[in-house]
């Protein structure tokens, strides 16, 4: 059991066991405000970071693809270059990373770019992956601390990439609402060849795309 009141958003004075203490909310303290960080609000920063900053022309956020990695935040520019951003709120959820599927094997991972975003001080430059960058949150502003490499990304993750693109797309389709009869008929059967030939029930927002993986 642990004190809060020192650096996570909690009644002070208050013990709470360790695990509960890593899902709240980071807390920055200045001299004339608090301000609460969340998980949300950091994948916001990354989306508007990389539209506004990276000028990227295409942005998705959480959107999975059939290797499983679903990325935070993660942008196209010119010439198909992709930059994926990891949004990090706590040490216990930068140290689970690592032994994730897609970070063992980097081959299959997403992103031309990589980076972590987290609040300043939490994340070392020291133990991001190989080629990594570093984004911190320093009270209302977003830092580069670690440029990442620009030639991350492999053939696998590229075919990834495609897939969470097509995925996004229909995801997108689904939600189109039909005009006509003939529309809602086209619609009705391209929703059955999707499903492999049945209509689907209905579709969750943790799609596991399996319609889109390779035979």
């Amino acid at each position: 059991m642990i004190k809060a009141g020192s650096g996570k958003g909690n009644i002070a004075g208050t013990y709470i066991s360790c695990r509960e203490y890593e899902r709240l909310p980071y807390v920055f303290k200045s001299r004339n405000h608090t301000i609460l960080m969340t998980h949300l609000r950091l994948v916001d920063e990354a989306v508007r970071w990389l539209r506004s900053k990276y000028r990227c022309g295409i942005v998705l956020s959480e959107q999975s693809c059939s290797s499983g990695e679903t990325p935070d935040a993660v942008g196209w520019k010119g010439r198909n270059h992709s930059v994926v951003i990891e949004c990090k709120i706590s040490r216990a959820d930068f140290l689970a990373d690592a032994s994730k599927p897609w970070r063992l094997d980097s081959d299959c991972a997403l992103g031309c770019e990589r980076f972590y975003l987290a609040p300043a001080g939490l994340i070392s430059t020291e133990e991001l992956p190989c080629g990594w960058g570093l984004l911190e949150i320093r009270g209302c502003a977003l830092t580069v601390t670690r440029k990442s490499k620009k030639n991350l990304r492999t053939v696998t993750g590229f075919a990834n990439e495609m897939n969470l693109l097509l995925a996004s797309l229909r995801r997108v389709e689904v939600r189109i609402e039909p005009q006509t009869i003939t529309d809602f008929l086209k619609w009705k059967n391209r929703m059955a060849r999707y499903n492999g030939g049945t209509l689907p029930s209905g579709l969750g927002s943790s799609e596991s795309n399996l319609y889109l993986s390779g035979d």
